[in-house]
């Protein structure tokens, strides 16, 4: 496994470290609004272990796709011909896709998370990223 990490470009680990980061602080912040509306509607918003392993598991899985399209690229960028790139490219989105789409299925399927709290991490990369690029704009 440190092979995969050594072999990882500086920008991908910076990029990955700054979406978890993100991805992180998203997730306190779901954390708060569900303890605040469970405070405020207790019957119809849970605030209990499911929210929190529900947020962490969906946090893992956001930053996990992120680190492993972030491979894809650096893969594809290497790679001899433009087809071999394409193909790489086509088959690490469906697979990435698929991991999303069976954590979803799980987050609501299983008993032991809550599904908002599950699926809305994996909203958070891609969120932070726009939210990153506005305020660089606008430096």
């Amino acid at each position: 496994m440190s092979s995969l990490f050594g072999e990882v470009q500086p920008a991908v680990k910076k990029e990955t470290r700054r979406v978890m980061i993100m991805t992180a602080v998203g997730i306190v912040i779901m954390w708060i609004v569900f303890g605040v509306l469970h405070a405020a509607m207790p019957d119809s918003v849970p605030f209990d272990y499911t929210v929190i392993l529900g947020g962490l598991v969906g946090g893992v899985i956001a930053v996990l796709n992120f680190f492993l399209m972030g491979l894809m690229v650096q893969s594809a960028a290497s790679a001899a011909d433009e087809e071999a790139a394409r193909t790489k490219v086509k088959a690490s989105y469906s697979q990435r896709l698929l991991l999303q789409m069976l954590w979803v299925i799980a987050a609501i399927v299983a008993p032991c998370f809550q599904f908002v709290a599950g699926i809305v991490p994996l909203f958070l990369p891609s969120f932070g990223i726009k939210l990153t690029g506005i305020f660089k704009k606008s430096q």
